[in-house]
């Protein structure tokens, strides 16, 4: 077994520790969602909580780590009689990003249940981490589906598994761990809002410290077992620390300033509903026992906002998290009080008022600095081509669009755009299985077996069914799409302020292509060529930050910014060919500079029509007198056209359009 990197090893990051130690305080805080760029120690950290939870003691044999002082009467490895147990490790279960349903929650084997009526079940990852971690690197690319099934088994602290009438439920408590790179993409609100906590990590600046990480680094690497030795102390330390906060936790006083602090924090953040002044009262709390104390301070509601509320703020995906201090200073002061309810705390083992209860065992003399975020670089951004350039302007407020949807039926990864072939969804229709057995169609089973049951000898009630008669069920859900944005930078689009109405439109569509699950991408064009200015991404922020700062002027070379968009496609279709483009450019049409520039721009489009990408023309257009040139654009494309004004859901302009193909 490897040897985990000691948590008390970990160089700075003292936000992440220290979120990560109050949910092994109090495992009701709700779990933690780690954000940040690649490379801060957040899997390091997270895999080496494990090693400081205490130990669990559980039913022997029960597969569902069953309490023996209180076994879940449902069990199905059950009843359990109350008695002795036996006390094994704390688990730490990994989900993995491309896992199946079925390893998630667990399988049922149908044949067995249809032929023998057994519930034959094989438990799955939630079983395993119950009263224990789940932890899911990379949780922003975790699948609908999964997200699903996790949100319910968080909510109701249980798993259920329900096949063509067969029903298993176990319990399933587990601490819920996520790390994530914003730049990947982002959480659905409803799973977000499930952790109670996040931390935003960064690597250090500090040229001390990042070698101080390097040195641990690798005196780790070469010899893991000699180098947690070392630490073993520090790592024992925090053990007893968190053994201890937990026993003192239940006498640790929530008093009524504390709670009108939090109340006042959390409405004058505008966060929804009422799960993050729970949060905030359990972390608090959390805090107070960390720190040696059997009162709640203002210094923890303070450092309990901090981590509970700035994944809790956004509004959409486009607002930074993070809360403004100055603000958060100024309701505790107005809503604190003298606090005559709190009698004056004793000093905690970190002095007066606990330090705010952060970690101390093992910080070093590199402190607890983790250094200053990185500004966003310039990679990726278009540069001067043209004279006349404008600055960027801002975008126009978002609004609700239509749907623009690939025609036909996808194989694609799931989503919200377009139809596809799907593992979840209506049913459709019947196939033999290949492979596993995942989702069975009983009616074609029923009616597979049938005429065999007189050759099989059938005597009783029960139906003789072999695995050849077994019929896997088709269904038809949605996938998600990589919508490639071909914007026009040019000069004639500085007209009439038309670029903040053109900015809002791709803003919106944006906004919705983050609702539907796609992968984004955005080239632009002006002056003498085009730009890829954000490759294909999943991370609708990263596209957003761009096209805000994106300047117009110069000329219109329309051709290059299809035939840079045409070698995006194809480098993208050898990387992720089952998801299907949908191409939108956002254009008035015009296209200027070089030799025939408008016959040059419609044989580009015309590669598009060959290769069958389906693709929508946002005609940018104004004014009493209209070419009509994004129209011709779209026929060239072998798709359709719609104005600003009709690509508004709330428009009366016409129906919903989807995008077409022109017929072959």
């Amino acid at each position: 077994m490897t040897t985990p990197f000691p948590f008390t090893a970990v160089v700075g990051q003292d936000d992440l520790r220290l979120a990560l130690l109050l949910n092994a305080v109090s495992p009701a805080v709700g779990g933690v969602l780690v954000r940040g760029e690649k490379g801060t120690a957040k899997s390091t950290a997270v895999r080496a909580l494990s090693a400081l939870l205490p130990a669990v003691s559980v039913v022997p044999g029960c597969r569902f780590s069953c309490d023996p002082a209180a076994p879940d009467p449902g069990c199905p490895d059950g009843p359990h009689e109350p008695g002795a147990g036996a006390e094994r490790p704390a688990r730490m279960v990994e989900l993995p990003v491309g896992a199946s349903e079925d390893r998630l929650v667990g399988a049922l084997d149908i044949e067995r249940a249809l032929a023998e009526g057994v519930k034959a079940f094989e438990p799955g990852l939630l079983a395993d981490a119950h009263r224990g971690i789940l932890y899911v690197d990379e949780v922003n690319l975790l699948h609908d589906h999964l997200v699903d099934l996790l949100l319910d088994a968080a909510a109701m602290g249980a798993s259920y598994v329900e096949r063509e009438g067969v029903s298993v439920r176990h319990a399933a408590r587990f601490l819920l761990v996520g790390t994530m790179n914003p730049e990947e993409g982002e959480l659905r609100p409803q799973l977000l809002d499930r952790f109670g906590l996040t931390v935003e990590v960064a690597a250090s600046r500090e040229p001390d410290q990042r070698v101080e990480v390097v040195r641990r680094r690798l005196a780790y690497d070469d010899d893991p077992a000699g180098f947690a030795a070392r630490w073993s102390e520090e790592e024992a330390a925090v053990r007893a620390r968190i053994v201890a906060a937990r026993e003192l936790l239940p006498s640790v006083r929530l008093g009524d300033g504390a709670l009108r602090q939090i109340a006042a924090t959390c409405a004058a953040f505008e966060v929804d509903g009422m799960r993050a002044d729970i949060v905030m009262a359990r972390t608090a709390t959390a805090l107070a026992a960390w720190a040696g104390r059997t009162d709640v301070l203002a210094e923890d509601v303070r450092q309990a906002a901090l981590l509970a509320l700035p994944h809790r703020r956004r509004r959409n995906p486009f607002d930074a998290p993070g809360l403004d201090e100055d603000k958060l200073d100024e309701t505790l002061e107005e809503f604190g009080g003298s606090q005559d309810d709190d009698p004056d705390p004793d000093p905690g083992p970190d002095g007066p008022g606990g330090g705010g209860g952060q970690p101390d065992p093992g910080e070093g003399p590199e402190g607890g600095d983790t250094g200053a975020r990185p500004e966003a670089g310039e990679g990726g951004q278009p540069q001067p081509s043209g004279g006349g350039e404008q600055s960027a302007v801002r975008s126009a407020e978002p609004f609700r669009t239509k749907v623009l949807s690939v025609p036909g039926i996808g194989e694609g990864v799931a989503g919200r755009r377009s139809r596809a072939r799907t593992e979840h969804g209506r049913t459709t229709g019947a196939r033999r299985p290949r492979g596993a057995l995942t989702k069975l169609h009983l009616a074609a089973t029923v009616q597979a077996a049938a005429p065999h049951q007189r050759a099989r000898g059938r005597s009783g009630p029960g139906l003789v069914v072999r695995r050849d008669d077994l019929r896997q069920a088709t269904r038809e859900g949605r996938e998600g799409n990589l919508v490639l944005f071909v914007v026009d930078a040019s000069g004639s689009m500085a007209a009439r302020q038309r670029m903040s109405a053109v900015k809002g439109a791709v803003l919106s569509l944006l906004l919705d292509a983050y609702q539907r699950r796609d992968k984004v991408g955005l080239v632009t064009f002006r002056g003498t060529g085009a730009d890829v200015a954000l490759p294909p991404t999943s991370s609708v922020d990263a596209a957003a930050a761009r096209l805000e700062s994106l300047p117009t002027g110069g000329r219109t070379p329309l051709a290059a910014g299809l035939l840079r968009a045409h070698d995006v496609l194809r480098v993208e279709r050898l990387r992720d060919p089952a998801r299907r483009p949908l191409v939108v450019v956002v254009t008035d049409g015009r296209a200027t500079g070089g030799p025939e520039p408008v016959a040059l721009a419609g044989r580009a489009a015309r590669l598009f029509a060959a290769d069958g990408v389906a693709s929508v023309v946002v005609d940018c257009e104004s004014g009493p007198v209209r070419l009509g040139l994004a129209g011709q654009l779209a026929g060239e494309l072998g798709g359709t056209a719609v104005t600003l004004d009709e690509l508004r859901a709330d428009s009366i302009a016409g129906l919903v359009k989807d995008v077409q193909r022109r017929a072959a």
